[in-house]
């Protein structure tokens, strides 16, 4: 009796975090695709980020861009995720490999750009055209937006860094 319970209560909380993340992927901003280490660390490499500059990774997914940023260069990062069964990975990360970084559970959509140093996105092209309105809204002048495969909307790149074997393009913009 009781182990049917618990099986009937594993099956809820899985069937609520599968739902959840087939919703994020239908009406956020595209499916989880982890970016793999060697391409997160090229993309930081070229964000030029300096200690203590805000970096805010939208659909941050696991937290890879967050915790490098933080780690390797010593910036406030903070990650925004909505499908809540990556972000239980993340927060996992965060705690078993100490992982670094904030990482905040909502959609970035919510929240105020306006301090952002840095700018990191890899979303599909027609989330990152819808989200380019936020961003000319929002953006301080001076504020860089990398994004990981995929151009922005209809702004010009400052500078395109060309892929590398398996490391996508990198598009750089400056606000």
């Amino acid at each position: 009796m009781i182990l049917g319970l618990i099986i009937l209560v594993v099956i809820i909380f899985a069937s609520f975090f599968t739902a959840m993340s087939l919703y994020v992927t239908i009406f956020g901003g595209g499916p989880f695709v982890p970016t793999p280490i060697p391409s997160v660390k090229e993309v930081l490499k070229h964000a030029k980020i300096k200690k203590g500059q805000k970096v805010y990774d939208i659909g941050a997914g696991d937290g890879r861009f967050v915790h490098y940023a933080t780690k390797d260069y010593g910036a406030n990062a903070v990650g925004f995720e909505m499908d809540p069964f990556v972000f239980l990975i993340a927060k996992i990360r965060q705690i078993f490999w100490k992982w670094q970084g904030k990482m905040i559970r909502s959609d970035f959509q919510k929240h105020s750009l306006c301090d952002a140093d840095h700018i990191i996105c890899y979303m599909m092209p027609k989330t990152l055209a819808k989200f380019q309105k936020k961003f000319d809204r929002e953006l301080k002048k001076g504020t860089k937006v990398i994004s990981y495969a995929f151009h922005i909307g209809d702004w010009e790149p400052t500078k395109v860094i060309p892929k590398q074997g398996k490391i996508s393009k990198i598009f750089i913009y400056h606000r």
